[in-house]
């Protein structure tokens, strides 16, 4: 069970008093549900008997309380990823009894995420209209693969292939004929992203107007908004954009550049500054070939060349130091070890310790918004649950939905 320390935990926060049923599983909905609940809502996690979210499975690594016994309570990683602040709660949603506490939810609910294959929750006798009869107030967030309509809208959406199709892949690698993928789920955590932000404003709404209403996005449609300027770079002017590798289209010198010993990031975004950088390293801004942004994009392979034959004489280290100095935005690539152990990252609140019921203290990712008063005191709630074991709050919950609503 969820013990009384966790319990506390919950409901700080701007969303403080919103309840959050989710029915979603894998990574786009509970990503969305999960920046929910960091910001205070209670979100009721609903999944299978048995087996819980599909994530549970995913693995490996998974973690075991002490991992050499052998000791039930094995753990997924990725599970741990998506769900901090959640309850869980385990129903059958074709068994009658199970169905009726779903009901019972959903009625004293204020969101709903769910992000089934299209048409599934109509089979379940859960379709919007049914829903917003139970509860017109209720805020329903459904997320798909490419779209609950159109010519396409019941493929089913893992991310991979919505990067590909969304052309994010055509955009990432080294050459347009080596596509890539991005080292996370882009497109899951995109959906999830805009997912919460859509359910914010319907919740802004419904302040003002009472009723609920129905928010949609999709992979495709996550993958699609982020095209930014390459975007615009097609619709107007006519330019397929493709993979460059680690340097800007569109800025230079803006990317990775090799140097005595590995590699640092740049970027010189302005006049002013790739003046500065040529006085820093005796290079002359006046040189035809790269006097305007213009001049450098259209030069390119020349000026990482002429660059990394200047930066071939530095360590990386003193590199850093020097751009420092001269006030050129740059950077190192650091691991991702590295960046969990980064006193700056830890600053942040990006890093938190939780109590887990089966394997202790576990660290995580920590929520990426802050919140603070008019003072400038922090007032982001200080304490975060742990991803819970499948049912630990099964009773809990139904305990709660047996007492009179507020």
């Amino acid at each position: 069970m969820t013990t009384a320390t966790q319990q506390a935990g919950r409901g700080a926060g701007p969303l403080s008093g919103t309840v959050v049923v989710d029915l979603s599983r894998a990574l786009a909905g509970p990503h969305a549900t999960m920046m929910l609940g960091d910001l205070g809502a209670r979100v009721i996690k609903v999944e299978a008997p048995g087996r819980g979210d599909d994530t549970r499975g995913w693995g490996p690594p998974f973690v075991r309380p002490d991992r050499d016994s052998g000791e039930a309570g094995e753990e997924s990683t990725y599970f741990l990823s998506a769900n901090r602040n959640k309850e869980s709660i385990a129903l059958d949603l074709k068994n009658a009894a199970d169905h009726a506490t779903l009901l019972r939810m959903i009625a004293r609910a204020d969101v709903l995420v769910e992000n089934f294959r299209t048409g599934v929750l109509d089979r379940l006798g859960l379709g919007f209209t049914e829903l917003h009869r139970l509860n017109p107030r209720l805020v329903i967030l459904s997320i798909t693969g490419f779209g609950h309509d159109g010519p396409e809208g019941g493929r089913a959406g893992y991310d991979q292939i919505a990067q590909g199709e969304a052309g994010l892949m055509s955009l990432t690698g080294p050459s347009p004929d080596q596509p890539q993928k991005f080292g996370t789920p882009i497109c899951d955590l995109l959906a999830g992203m805009y997912g919460a932000y859509g359910v914010l404003a319907a919740l802004l709404e419904r302040g003002n107007t009472g009723k609920g209403r129905v928010v949609r996005t999709s992979l495709l449609a996550a993958g699609v908004g982020v095209h930014a300027f390459q975007a615009t770079r097609w619709t107007v002017a006519g330019e397929v954009g493709r993979a460059q590798g680690n340097h800007h289209p569109s800025i230079a010198p803006y990317g990775l550049f090799r140097c005595a010993d590995g590699s640092v990031q740049i970027a010189v975004g302005s006049t002013d500054l790739w003046t500065r950088f040529c006085a820093g390293f005796d290079l002359d801004p006046g040189d035809g070939r790269f006097a305007t942004n213009a001049d450098r994009v259209a030069n390119h392979a020349e000026l990482v060349e002429m660059i990394e034959q200047t930066f071939s004489m530095w360590k990386a280290a003193d590199l850093l130091a020097r751009l420092a100095d001269l006030g050129i935005p740059a950077g190192r690539v650091r691991t991702i070890d590295q960046v969990y152990e980064w006193e700056q990252t830890r600053s942040q609140g990006l890093v938190v310790d939780v109590e887990h019921d089966t394997l202790g203290t576990v660290t995580l990712a920590g929520p990426p918004l802050r919140f603070f008063d008019t003072e400038g005191a922090e007032v982001t709630r200080d304490r975060h649950v742990a991803p819970p074991v499948l049912d630990a709050d099964g009773e809990h919950i139904r305990a709660w939905l047996d007492q009179p609503a507020p």
